[in-house]
């Protein structure tokens, strides 16, 4: 794990609903730091969004496209220090969490009991491929959360404001 405030990248990672995107754009301005999606630039790489990169090419596709992005972002880091936000599924491939913890960044996964986060997500007005029912969220959060743990530092995001999360982000990387 990267000393506080000695990395200049934190990776948000978690399942779908957990905030990865709102709390890493909150996060971001609190530090001055940029954002980025690493889901955008999958998107913009492939020119499709996510749900037709599932639909039209598969999830294996998917993967080799996220690993791809992963890997270049993680060539970047020097222009910068970036707030990052992870797909639900990236930290749960080993070679992912390899990669990351190599490059000595900070990795974060925000959770919530995987009610809320199902109730987040059919709040939500856009597509997630692997969102279907109740049963199988909760089941797939249950096969994720032993990679998501992995991570340096687990914060809870259950009832807590967006600003309020990015804040204690910050503070357990000692920049808060």
């Amino acid at each position: 794990m990267p000393q506080a405030g000695s990395s200049r990248a934190v990776f948000l990672v978690g399942f779908m609903g957990a905030g990865k995107t709102s709390v890493g754009s909150s996060l971001a301005r609190r530090l001055g730091w940029s954002f980025e999606d690493l889901d955008d630039r999958i998107q913009s790489r492939a020119g499709r969004s996510v749900p037709e990169i599932f639909r039209d090419l598969g999830e294996a596709e998917f993967r080799r496209l996220e690993d791809a992005a992963l890997r270049e972002l993680l060539a970047e880091l020097g222009a910068g220090p970036r707030v990052v936000a992870l797909g639900g599924g990236a930290f749960a491939q080993p070679e992912n969490v390899a990669l990351l913890g190599s490059a000595g960044v900070h990795m974060i996964f925000l959770d919530a009991p995987a009610a809320e986060l199902f109730r987040r997500c059919e709040q939500e007005q856009r597509e997630r491929p692997l969102l279907r029912d109740a049963e199988q969220f909760r089941e797939l959060y249950e096969q994720r959360r032993s990679s998501y743990l992995k991570a340096s530092c687990r914060i809870d995001t259950a009832c807590k404001s967006i600003d309020e999360v990015a804040a204690e982000v910050a503070c357990s990387i000692g920049l808060g």
